[in-house]
């Protein structure tokens, strides 16, 4: 059987790959994105999007307020011991849920041209400057360039041998949507012992509720509402939402083996995009606003490589490394740095006064962990 040829195949129909497929097309190349879930569906997932990818979504003819996207400005920071930190959000974002971001954007990505299949990669081999990628419904397909934004884990992450797999990770991350009184101009971030989450509002007026916790700390509870019970609902304002909202899922979605440890942006000679190729702690948000972003790295980079501005793929594979680190590192870093802080039982609350005491370094610790406006 014949393989079936494009410029690029993309590997995962998330934020990431449905941005690219859409910039990609638009420059009139032909391109395959290899989704196994079928749209709309919810994701595990802060649902808070930096002000910095605008400019790009705008550029691909992707306006998320049409679609009833909340404006948001300001920031709130709780305690496990119930101490409050407000502050300006130096850029503001936007809320607006995986469920109905990544469905519009999958329509837009079909207005333009990219031929979408449900449907999952089980190899993808590169030989004689050709990729050759198979699915697990026995199609077989070919082409130049291939894009991984397949998310967190896969197991093309297992058969490339990337080294974060190899480590069992501790992390477990749970969300619902409710209803109730919550301001839409507000992202919070509500530390317990643990753990933290993180709370805005989405389109519908829904409240995205999404944290993230050690599974030491969860597996001492029986099921997610006696975890809620026994430990989150220690920090008030988490009780008080809780308490005072409807569920809107029938139950939590939940997800393990959350791994924020780190990746290469080039592994195959796949680009990776999104998740795929690092993830930033959610306790500093955005990383939603980090898949874009990465999107638009790959695809300008790409262009240059399939219309010959850039001559060899070793040179499209280190300049996008190269880019990729220049653009991410320094928030991953600081990523890092400030969940290992708030992990430490006897310090975060002493970092938590300072931050009180001096509210100008909230703004900036945002910033770092955050990007400039996207030029297009």
């Amino acid at each position: 059987m014949t393989a079936r040829q494009f410029d690029v195949i993309i590997i995962g129909g998330g934020l990431a790959g449905l941005t690219s497929a859409i910039h990609l097309s638009r420059a009139k190349f032909k391109v395959l994105l290899i989704e196994k879930n079928d749209y709309p569906k919810h994701k595990v997932c802060g649902e808070y999007i930096s002000n910095e990818v605008l400019p790009y979504l705008n550029f691909l003819d992707f306006d998320p307020f049409e679609f009833g996207a909340k404006r948001i400005s300001k920031f709130e920071l709780t305690t496990p011991n119930n101490k409050k930190i407000e502050a300006k959000l130096p850029l503001g974002g936007f809320g607006m849920s995986r469920y109905e971001m990544d469905f519009r954007l999958y329509q837009l990505a079909l207005k333009y041209g990219v031929e979408v299949r449900q449907d999952t990669v089980v190899d993808a081999n590169f030989e004689g400057d050709m990729f050759q990628v198979d699915t697990k419904a026995n199609h077989s397909f070919e082409a130049k360039i291939v894009i991984g934004a397949f998310g967190k884990r896969s197991n093309l992450d297992i058969q490339f041998n990337r080294k974060f797999i190899k480590k069992k990770s501790p992390y477990l991350g749970v969300k619902m949507h409710v209803s109730g009184d919550f301001p839409e101009d507000k992202v919070a971030l509500h530390n317990f012992k643990g753990g933290y989450c993180g709370v805005s509002k989405v389109e519908n007026n829904h409240i995205n509720v999404c944290y993230i916790t050690n599974f030491e700390s969860f597996k001492k509870y029986k099921d997610v509402n006696s975890f809620q019970e026994g430990v989150i609902f220690k920090n008030s304002e988490l009780k008080k939402i809780f308490s005072n909202s409807i569920p809107e899922f029938d139950k939590p979605l939940t997800i393990s083996q959350i791994s924020f440890e780190t990746k290469s942006p080039v592994e195959n000679h796949m680009l990776m995009c999104g998740d795929t190729a690092g993830m930033i702690h959610p306790l500093c948000g955005n990383g939603m606003g980090m898949a874009i972003r990465s999107a638009q790295l790959a695809s300008q980079l790409i262009i240059d490589y399939l219309e010959g501005k850039i001559v060899t793929r070793v040179a499209l594979e280190s300049t996008y490394a190269k880019r990729w680190k220049n653009t991410f590192s320094l928030r991953l870093k600081v990523g890092h740095i400030i969940a290992y802080l708030f992990r430490q039982d006897l310090l975060a609350p002493k970092l938590l006064v300072l931050l009180r005491w001096f509210p100008f370094l909230v703004p900036q610790i945002i910033k770092m962990t955050h990007g400039k406006p996207m030029e297009v």
